[in-house]
């Protein structure tokens, strides 16, 4: 009888995980400007290191959440200012099968704020970025770089 007690409460806890899981993507979701892409998090290995997310444009900045975390915080941070696209191209060998068909891999480099790996620490600094996203989301994301923030006097 306790093993059907471990596993019953083994089960609630991954359902209760996986309910927060899609909460968090909704109050993330609600604000608007939000795309689906994925973020090249690790380049030891040629083509992978990929780790799926959602993407918030806000104001000057686009914010990167991780899809699988519960935490509401961006894991990264890429202001307008220092971003700039540095070369476009689709998914080759092992990344085909990591995206969905129609994505495109964009080459940015800028800046970038947010956590480094599991010690918490914070970097920031310029960098090489890797970013994955659906040619309409690419389109959006060339609109919002091109686009002048409004001056106020």
């Amino acid at each position: 009888m306790r093993i059907f007690e471990v596993v019953g409460i083994g089960i609630l806890v991954a359902l209760a995980c996986l309910i927060a899981i899609f909460i968090r993507r909704e109050i993330i979701s609600r604000a608007g400007g939000t795309i689906d892409m994925n973020m090249r998090l690790s380049t030891l290995v040629p083509g992978r290191g990929w780790a799926p997310g959602l993407g918030r444009f806000g104001g000057s900045e686009l914010r990167w959440y991780r899809l699988f975390s519960l935490s509401i915080r961006p894991r990264r941070v890429l202001p307008r200012g220092s971003l700039s696209i540095v070369e476009r191209r689709p998914p080759q060998g092992p990344e085909r099968y990591a995206m969905p068909e129609g994505w495109t891999i964009v080459r940015c480099t800028g800046t970038v704020n947010g956590p480094l790996g599991r010690s918490g620490a914070s970097r920031a600094g310029d960098e090489s970025i890797e970013l994955a996203l659906a040619e309409s989301a690419y389109a959006g994301l060339v609109s919002w770089l091109e686009s002048a923030p409004v001056r106020r006097f």
